[in-house]
């Protein structure tokens, strides 16, 4: 499979690389910054640089243009609400579109477990920007065309992978998630016809990876 992994310098995207190349797929990291085209060619990856944020439709859909399945790990990382919006929103949502019109029919989103109205947090907390962004792209995402997975971790962690996670939990008993656990999310959606069409919240726990993908 050919795999177009947007926001490819992410810690996320930089351990799913290498997993996805070692599985045996083709993999085209994008990122915004030149200067860690490097670090994106030691995982194994196609090294692009293309900035999200500002590429229009027709741009990104070039990019992808000849790919199978796109992966969004790309975020603003904090700061304006503005740039959130510009980013977890708008450019998500024109790289969904882009990827129907460039026939990459295979996309996985990688959101949080708790992206969903019920918990959204009032407009002058700090974090709504962010919530509501990924709501929105996540509900824009469900509604496409296209062969979707939305994956919700927990809190992220640097912890070991242990290839196990709990499906579907309390937000109120932890919600720890290794990102190596997410990169390997990513890699066993994208390997499962069982995960399309499913919004799968999790966090680190007992049930192995490809079992909960499946289905």
């Amino acid at each position: 499979m050919k795999i177009a992994l947007i926001g490819g310098h992410g810690k996320v995207a930089l351990l799913a690389a290498p997993e996805l190349v070692e599985r045996g797929h083709q993999v085209t990291s994008f990122f915004r910054n030149p200067e860690h085209t490097e670090d994106v060619r030691a995982t194994g990856a196609d090294a692009v640089v293309l900035d999200v944020e500002h590429a229009d439709t027709a741009e990104i859909a070039e990019a992808l243009r000849g790919h199978d399945a796109v992966v969004w790990s790309a975020g603003a990382g904090g700061g304006s609400p503005e740039r959130t919006y510009a980013v977890d929103r708008d450019a998500a949502i024109r790289s969904m579109d882009a990827a129907e019109q460039a026939g990459a029919k295979r996309y996985v989103m990688v959101s949080f477990a708790t992206a969903d109205e019920k918990y959204l947090v009032p407009e002058d907390d700090s974090f709504y920007p962010y919530m509501a962004s990924k709501i929105a792209a996540d509900d824009y995402l469900r509604g496409s065309g296209l062969d979707w997975t939305v994956l919700g971790p927990g809190k992220l962690t640097l912890d070991e992978p242990t290839g196990r996670i709990h499906p579907d939990p309390d937000p109120e008993q932890g919600t720890d998630t290794s990102r190596a656990n997410v990169a390997l999310t990513i890699v066993e959606a994208l390997e499962s016809a069982g995960s399309i069409g499913r919004t799968i919240n999790y966090r680190d726990g007992e049930t192995p990876i490809a079992e909960v993908m499946a289905g």
